[in-house]
């Protein structure tokens, strides 16, 4: 299947607006736009379904309306449309299998409080086996850009600089699927990559230990060079991505939230495991995911 960024969709503000994160997401990786709608037959129609009109003609109509939109918003771009009669989890996991990002929409609870993953998207992000990005309602291009001058609208001059792309670091589980989205990711932004790595320091007991690192200036060094060690290859390979570290000893999900106010884009991993209550999406990933007020790629890895 030709190349494509996909787009889950349900008629809501939330798939509109990742709907439209998507495009542009295609637009700069030079890809086209799939958007995807899954619909239960149900004895009765959804609420949002007209009374005239049966659940897979309206499913069909939704998409061509969002299609024209995101045609009409980037000139050339190539949308693809697919409506599917199957439960909405499973439908867009196969989605996500044909393409190389999945977009999802997720509900509002305000500007500082960030977003609500429903049942549907978390799901979906927990067994994805490719990078899922969560886009709050209300996400447009100027939430992307810092401020043009004069309150110029960044649709009006694209050559308006991109927010920061923030990634979420481990140094003691690094994975090479994380990192390059995330230089990635910058790079096409031709915007700066913030990297936000956290620790927690020993336990008391760890003192009669003197082998162990004491709390302090020294702990605090070691980490930072560990970023800097598994960060250099990645500057070697990407060096027009500039390129910030931040080493702080506290918890990881709360300083990421910080980090990513004013961020255009959070990215976290997941580690693709499997409990005995199924798929595992971890901790961090879950509080950013509810907490960040930009939108979060969460990227799997081994």
């Amino acid at each position: 299947m030709l190349r494509h960024v996909a787009a889950g969709i349900d008629g809501s503000p939330e798939g509109l607006a990742a709907a439209h994160w998507a495009a542009r997401e295609a637009v700069r990786r030079g890809t086209a736009l799939r958007l995807v709608h899954a619909w239960e037959w149900q004895p009765r129609p959804a609420p949002n379904v007209p009374a005239d009109m049966s659940q897979r003609s309206w499913a069909e109509d939704m998409l061509g309306q969002a299609s024209d939109s995101m045609r009409a918003a980037h000139t050339g771009l190539q949308v693809i449309t697919h409506s599917v009669a199957d439960a909405p989890v499973g439908a867009l996991l196969a989605a996500a299998e044909e393409a190389d990002l999945l977009v999802l929409g997720s509900h509002g609870i305000s500007g500082v409080a960030g977003f609500l993953t429903g049942s549907v998207s978390q799901r979906v992000v927990a067994r994805s086996p490719r990078p899922v990005v969560l886009v709050r309602a209300g996400e447009c291009t100027a939430d992307e850009h810092f401020s043009a001058v004069d309150g110029i609208s960044p649709d009006e001059i694209p050559e308006t600089p991109y927010r920061d792309v923030v990634l979420g670091l481990d140094t003691a589980r690094p994975c090479d699927e994380l990192i390059e989205f995330a230089f990635d990711a910058a790079r096409r932004r031709a915007a700066p990559l913030h990297v936000v790595h956290a620790f927690s320091g020993p336990p008391a007991y760890a003192a009669i230990d003197r082998l162990a690192p004491e709390n302090g200036p020294e702990l605090l060094a070691e980490h930072e060079r560990a970023v800097v060690t598994t960060l250099r290859p990645w500057c070697e390979k990407f060096p027009e991505v500039a390129v910030t570290e931040t080493v702080t000893e506290g918890r990881a999900a709360g300083e990421l939230i910080h980090a990513s106010a004013g961020a255009a884009l959070l990215v976290v991993g997941r580690r693709v495991r499997e409990t005995r209550l199924g798929t595992h999406l971890g901790s961090v990933a879950h509080a950013v995911l509810h907490h960040a007020p930009c939108p979060v790629a969460v990227v799997p890895h081994a």
